[in-house]
Parts: structure tokens; C-alpha cells; sequence
């Protein structure tokens, strides 16, 4: 007879979107770099994946709102506008 491992792990019930926010020097705007997802789970833990790694260590993470823009859009909005 075989186990089900269905039930085993608890599904998450937040995501978040994880930054990394690059400000420099002569800049008018810091620059948000989406780096990763983190997925707030039942107990309160994070389950964080990186796609890559902020140079300055620092993460932002925010909830996403699908009726948001991407900040890729927005940036093009605010060069084009």
C-alpha cells in the first residue's frame, strides 16, 4: 500500500514580490529591481525564491496587487509622461 504525501505540506496563503531598490548618486528616482517571490505561509513563516541576489544584501518584499502595474510599466509611464 502506498502513503499520500498530498496533505503533507500546507499550501501558502500569501505572495509577496521581493525587491531589491538600487539608489545612486544623480538619481532622481531609486530604481526597483523585482529579484524573487516569497510566499507567506499558514503558520507565519516565509518560503522565500530568489531568481537573484541584491548587490547591496538588502530585500524589500511587498504584496502583490494584481490590479498594480509592473514597475516596469510604471517606469516607462513616468519616462514617457
Amino acid at each position: 500500500m502506498e502513503a499520500s504525501f498530498a496533505a503533507a505540506a500546507p499550501k501558502p496563503t500569501t505572495k509577496l514580490a521581493v525587491y531589491s531598490i538600487i539608489e545612486k548618486e544623480g538619481m532622481d528616482r531609486a530604481y526597483w529591481t523585482k529579484v524573487g517571490a516569497a510566499f507567506k505561509n499558514r503558520d507565519g513563516s516565509y518560503n522565500i525564491h530568489l531568481d537573484a541576489l541584491p548587490c547591496n544584501g538588502k530585500l524589500h518584499l511587498r504584496e502583490v496587487d494584481p490590479n498594480r502595474p509592473r514597475m516596469s510599466e510604471r517606469q516607462v509611464e513616468g519616462v514617457q509622461g
